[in-house]
């Protein structure tokens, strides 16, 4: 008999998603809108939006906590987000991309990223 790790999670009846960009204690919010009906934005990315969007203050405060327990300073969170504006964690890549992010959400990323690496802070 063969066996194998699974991971299930339960389907969110989001409204959008959330690409919350940390570096170092400064995060970046991108509301990710995909067409009615598609499950996975990553499957529609010519038909989708992006817009800033500000972070709950619970979520905002955990996040660099997060990166500190895994001694990172850089992380890319993943959420989906219901139409009530309840924010539910999917995942933390350590090298999530962001680039487009910065340039369709007018976000300044990439002077953080430069900043955390010159002077060993982001502000």
């Amino acid at each position: 008999m063969n066996r194998c790790a699974h991971l299930f999670q339960a389907q969110v009846p989001k409204a959008g998603d959330v690409r919350a960009v940390v570096v170092g204690d400064r995060v970046f919010c991108t509301l990710i809108t995909a067409p009615p009906g598609v499950l996975d934005w990553r499957s529609a990315y010519r038909h989708l939006t992006y817009e800033p969007v500000d972070c709950p203050e619970p979520v905002r405060a955990a996040l660099p906590a997060f990166l500190a327990e895994l001694g990172l300073n850089f992380g890319a969170f993943d959420f989906a987000v219901t139409s009530s504006g309840e924010w539910w964690f999917l995942e933390c890549n350590p090298n999530g991309q962001w680039a487009w992010l910065e340039d369709r959400a007018n976000l300044p990323i990439a002077s953080a990223i430069a900043d955390l690496l010159e002077n060993g802070e982001t502000e």
